[in-house]
């Protein structure tokens, strides 16, 4: 029986201490299984399913543990990787996403996600930046909730970015709000509080470190998106949320008839076709 999130993590913590960990909330029913086999293939040590209700055994891969707690609060996200923030050692790696969400790295088909944390650690970087990359299906006839693995669809072209500024209207060092996807095409549905694409979803822990709910952290630097003297490494998830909101939301549904427009392209489940669209970056690590 799953333990509560916060009683796993008073009593069971010390499964945790290898990192890197992985903490995957299920916010819905859809493409659990993959999302956590993805994340188990990727090399996460640990991956923490954080669901509402039990999640059956026959859905979690080896290393995979289920813990319960509200994941339709909108903020069930801050109140997850924070309270894991706490509970484990200073320095662990963590990444976080949501079910039908698959992380991309450079060279992710042969590579594991422990190799490249341990050159960014070496990079002197805490944080990595990445992108969501939005998913769809080819055909939202036959897949009427916007989820096709096997006809996966996503925009090739029409990622931009502006710079960031603070509460006094100054342009933020190393900052940048990224916009493009879904969010763009179809923002006259999206709050724009939740428009942007970029997400600090991969970072190493240390004494007093929050998220926050825009998915940026109270420490600036782990929001930058590279040290100041080189690029650095960055990753993409791929992500089915945002298709799966809009076909989902009473205002939405029934305006969209396709997802697909004249830059859509079919995802081939490969790292390397992100980073030859741009939309990942290696930095020095080859």
């Amino acid at each position: 029986m799953a333990q509560n999130l916060n009683d796993f993590l008073a009593t069971q913590a010390a499964q945790l201490v290898k990192g890197p960990i992985a903490i995957i909330l299920c916010e819905d029913d859809v493409e659990i299984d993959t999302t956590l086999s993805h994340a188990a293939q990727a090399g996460f040590k640990v991956t923490l399913a954080v669901s509402s209700e039990p999640l059956s055994e026959d859905l979690l891969p080896t290393g995979t543990i289920n813990v319960t707690m509200n994941t339709r609060h909108p903020d069930a996200h801050v109140k997850a990787v924070n309270a894991v923030i706490q509970a484990v050692p200073e320095n662990t790696w963590m990444y976080y996403g949501y079910n039908a969400e698959y992380l991309f790295f450079p060279f992710s088909e042969s590579r594991r996600v422990g190799e490249m944390l341990t050159f960014h650690t070496e990079e002197r970087r805490r944080a990595m930046l990445t992108y969501v990359i939005d998913l769809y299906a080819a055909d939202l006839s036959r897949h009427p909730n916007a989820v096709s693995l096997g006809e996966a669809m996503f925009d090739q072209s029409g990622y931009y970015a502006l710079g960031r500024q603070n509460a006094d209207g100054e342009i933020m060092e190393r900052q940048l709000d990224f916009h493009g996807g879904l969010r763009w095409r179809f923002e006259e549905f999206i709050p724009e509080a939740k428009r942007r694409i970029d997400r600090i979803a991969l970072f190493r822990t240390e004494k007093g470190l929050r998220l926050l709910s825009d998915h940026r952290f109270n420490f600036e630097e782990y929001n930058t998106y590279a040290c100041p003297w080189h690029h650095n490494l960055t990753a993409a998830i791929t992500s089915f949320r945002v298709a799966k909101a809009l076909a989902r939301n009473p205002g939405s549904r029934h305006e969209i008839g396709s997802f697909r427009w004249r830059n859509s392209r079919r995802f081939e489940w490969r790292a390397q076709q992100l980073m030859d669209l741009g939309l990942m970056e290696p930095g020095q690590w080859f």
